[in-house]
This record gives structure tokens, C-alpha cells and sequence, in this order.
């Protein structure tokens, strides 16, 4: 099977193109390539197939193997790489997930996608469609109590449930000790991402992230989108804000007379290569069910 590593501000997943590839057991074999001493090292998998209702189908798989609905990051380097190998011409397309169909702009450099805005759409803020349980709803700066900590959360979907908290830094931050915890924590009925937040001016925060499925990242572009409309809702910072995460910066922009949210950051090759997928065992049945593309 021939692959593609990208990334987008160290968000990294493995690509493969299916509409010359076949990939039987998806959902093992993001977790074969996702692990870092014995596969080729990733965030998790993603497939870029034919679709009926946009330019192309972007279907993601996370590290352990769950179906992931949407990643800001991995979409932008989905851009990229249909531009870049010429599967397109256009640099207005649109991509169909199972978060429904976003558009994107690709900014074309010397033959090449250096960045791309992403149209993520409206911000869900009802509690029982992100999914979380809640007596009230939006659920706004809600007290919750994560590992014998507590805490105020928001939370918004962006095609992937998000909790935001505020904290006084996050450089220091025990990520990996309330991360976890924060994703299993039954007020989330489909476990959620966790995102830590240091508000620095109406302009610019920073950032760290717990993915659901595959722990702390370096990025997460829906992440960073939930969390300006969290700062937003909180009151904290102006429309557009750059946030700093670990892997890079991007610039996120709720229009709210439009009721949508515009990402954009940089996509990047990291290297091309075959692997051998013969030993990838059958899938989990739980985990897949063929989405509509």
C-alpha cells in the first residue's frame, strides 16, 4: 500500500488515496500505522475517497482505531495533497466527512498548497446534539469536578464534541493526568476532546489539547476552533484570534452574522512510502460501518 505522511502544525496522520488504493480493515490498520516504534508513526489514518456529493470523501481514523467525524488539521492536508498530486486543478473545493461537507480555499505557492482556509461551518452549541449531559444548554462556564479537580467548562461541537476550560497557564499543566479522565468523564456519552486554554489578549491564547482516542497532540484545528467560540461565548476575546498550540498557530475567525467558523493554517508533506499490509488483522465491527460518501 502506498502512503502519504502529512501534517498540519505537528497534527500528524498517514493518507491514502483511495481512489487507487483499496483499504480492507481500515480501522486496524490506523491503528498498525499510528504507533510510533513498530508502524510509521501518526495521530491516526485517514482515507481519501470518491464522493457523490462533493470534490472528494475524507474518512478519518483515529490512533486506536475509532472513526473520527472531523479534524481541522488533517482536512487542510486533504487539500493539499488532491492539489498536489494533481487529483484537482480547482483551489475551491469541497471535501464531504461525515461532519458534513466543508469548503475549502487552498493558497497556492510556487506550484504548491502552503496554507488552506477551511469553512467549518456553525458551531453546535445545544448539549444534547454535541452529545453532553447537562442541566442547561448552551452549556457555558458549567462546573465540572475532573480527577479531584474542578473545573468550568464550554462546550461546542465542531463535527467532534470539545470541551474548553480556562486556566491560568498551560505550559505547566498536567495534561496527561486530567486529559484522560476528562475524556471518559460520563458526562460525555461519546467521549470527548479536552482542550486547556491560557487567554493572553482579545487577539491570542494558547493551547493544549487531549484528543479522544489518541491523548495529547502537538495540534487539533476542530479543538481550536471550539475554543475561540468558547472564549467568544465566555466573553474573553474579539471574533478573530490566533491560537498557539504546540505544533504551530492558526487564525480562527467566527463570523457570527454568518453563524460560521474559518480556519486557516499550513499543510506540509513529510515523506511518501509503500508498507506491507498483508498481516493488518480483520476489523472490529463495533468500531466501522460503511458511511455514505
Amino acid at each position: 500500500m502506498r502512503f502519504t505522511k502529512m501534517q498540519g502544525i505537528g497534527n500528524d496522520y498517514v493518507y491514502v488515496n483511495c481512489l487507487e488504493e483499496t483499504v480492507e480493515n481500515p480501522a486496524s490498520l490506523a491503528c498498525m500505522v499510528s504507533d510510533r516504534h513498530f508502524g510509521i508513526g501518526s495521530d491516526g489514518l485517514i482515507l481519501i475517497r470518491p464522493s457523490v456529493q462533493a470534490d472528494f470523501f475524507m474518512e478519518m481514523f483515529n490512533a486506536d482505531g475509532t472513526r473520527s467525524a472531523m479534524c481541522g488539521n488533517g482536512i487542510r492536508c486533504v487539500g493539499k495533497y488532491v492539489y498536489d498530486h494533481g487529483l484537482t486543478d480547482k483551489t475551491e473545493i469541497a471535501i464531504n466527512t461525515l461532519a458534513g461537507v466543508k469548503r475549502l480555499e487552498l493558497h497556492v505557492e510556487d506550484g504548491s498548497v502552503a496554507s488552506v482556509t477551511v469553512d467549518m461551518g456553525a458551531p453546535v452549541l445545544e448539549a444534547a446534539r454535541i452529545p453532553v449531559v447537562a442541566d442547561a444548554s448552551p452549556v457555558v462556564a458549567k462546573p465540572i469536578e475532573v480527577a479531584g479537580r474542578r473545573f468550568e467548562m464550554t462546550c461546542v461541537s465542531m463535527g467532534n464534541p470539545h470541551a474548553v476550560v480556562f486556566v491560568e497557564g498551560t505550559s505547566g499543566f498536567p495534561v496527561e493526568e486530567v486529559g484522560r479522565p476528562f475524556e471518559f468523564h460520563p458526562a460525555f456519552p461519546e467521549r470527548v476532546n479536552a482542550e486547556f486554554v491560557e487567554v493572553l489578549s482579545r487577539s491570542e491564547v494558547n493551547m493544549r489539547v487531549w484528543e479522544r482516542g489518541t491523548g495529547e497532540t502537538l495540534a487539533c484545528g476542530t479543538g481550536a476552533c471550539a475554543t475561540v467560540v468558547a472564549c467568544i461565548l465566555n466573553g474573553l476575546t474579539d471574533d478573530e484570534v490566533t491560537v498557539h498550540l504546540l505544533g504551530g498557530d492558526l487564525r480562527i475567525r467566527w463570523d457570527r452574522e454568518l453563524n460560521r467558523v474559518f480556519m486557516t493554517g499550513p499543510a506540509a508533506t513529510v515523506f511518501e512510502g509503500e508498507m506491507d499490509v498483508s498481516a493488518c488483522p480483520s476489523d472490529d465491527p463495533v468500531h466501522v460501518t460503511d458511511p455514505t460518501w
